[in-house]
């Protein structure tokens, strides 16, 4: 009676019958049939993108589920966890440890539930480092953006110069451009995600003003007057339907052909902005504006791109002994 009395008072009472109901549903609950509810209850209440719901689903599919995902959730232990994690294939660093910290989650609203006492979760994941592409040089970028058509040079150059994703370039407009302050305004990126086009904030909710080198400013006149769409709400880089580019029609009709002109077989488009943000390090930019320019929420993308300057300094520094030297002889 006074277990009862003290539900009550903590307004968690249910009929008896109902509770052991409750109970044996929750012991006999698996992995798979927690992840199915807790998915779209952490989209509702996180506002999470379709992408990365996407994602979660495809590391629930294809490295969680085929292992853990009938187990019941109190039979996952510590133990059945670090034996998964010895399991996942060591080529797929980055993937594994996102479908590590998607599990790790799933438990710790488990936990949350009173479902469990404790994470079972508790590996510590090596974080992989973060790969950087080879940035283009000077030299590659004047050669790839020459072996580009025409409409889509600047694509190129604003990808470079101002260190843009491709979402973000293909979904930019008219009224995005401020030839007066000389800035461009990030508030959109458009991508595919399960064959459905999506419009909305930048990855990171990266909403950003960034400025254009001078230089290019030119360009930007040129093409705005030749090839955007008219209108604040026209794209700066329509296809022939008036649609957004996608990136595998992008790479398979333009892109790759430009970079094998350029010599670098090797160069993604996303490399292009390291190209940028390396430019941008390069110039002294700090971190705070390195993280502003990029739009990054974390310390450690910029410090990458720093320490990218530093290595391309130190190599500039040494060709330029090799140069003295060869004077000396």
């Amino acid at each position: 009676m006074a277990l009862e009395r003290r539900l009550i008072e903590w307004d968690d009472w249910s009929p008896p019958a109902q509770r052991k109901a409750k109970q044996q549903h929750d012991d006999t609950q698996s992995l798979r049939t927690y992840a199915t509810t807790w998915l779209p209850e952490r989209t509702a209440v996180r506002g999470l993108k379709p992408k990365t719901v996407s994602e979660y689903q495809r590391y629930l599919d294809r490295l969680i589920h085929p292992s853990l995902g009938e187990l019941r959730l109190k039979d996952v232990t510590p133990a059945t966890i670090r034996a998964w994690v010895g399991s996942l294939n060591p080529k797929m660093p980055r993937m594994n440890e996102h479908a590590y910290a998607l599990l790790k989650a799933i438990f710790a609203t488990a936990v949350q539930d009173e479902l469990l006492d404790r994470n079972p979760c508790r590996e510590r994941m090596r974080k992989p480092p973060r790969h950087i592409g080879e940035p283009a040089t000077l030299d590659e970028l004047a050669l790839l953006v020459a072996a580009m058509p025409e409409r889509l040079r600047l694509m190129i150059l604003l990808a470079a110069w101002c260190a843009l994703r491709f979402g973000e370039v293909a979904e930019l407009r008219r009224g995005d451009i401020d030839l007066k302050n000389g800035v461009i305004r990030v508030t959109r990126a458009v991508q595919w995600v399960d064959g459905r086009k999506i419009v909305a904030a930048p990855k990171a909710d990266s909403v950003r003003v960034v400025a254009f080198p001078p230089h290019i400013g030119e360009a930007i006149r040129e093409h705005l007057k030749k090839h955007a769409q008219w209108g604040k709400d026209g794209l700066l880089f329509p296809t022939k339907n008036g649609e957004q580019y996608r990136p595998p029609t992008f790479l398979k009709s333009y892109f790759r052909k430009a970079r094998e002109a350029a010599g670098r077989p090797d160069l993604r488009f996303h490399d292009l902005r390291h190209t940028g943000a390396t430019m941008a390090a390069a110039s002294g930019a700090t971190l705070a504006e390195l993280m502003q320019r990029l739009g990054h929420s974390t310390v450690s993308a910029a410090l990458a791109y720093q320490h990218a300057a530093q290595g391309s300094d130190k190599r500039i520094a040494a060709q330029l002994s090799a140069i003295a030297l060869a004077k000396g002889e």
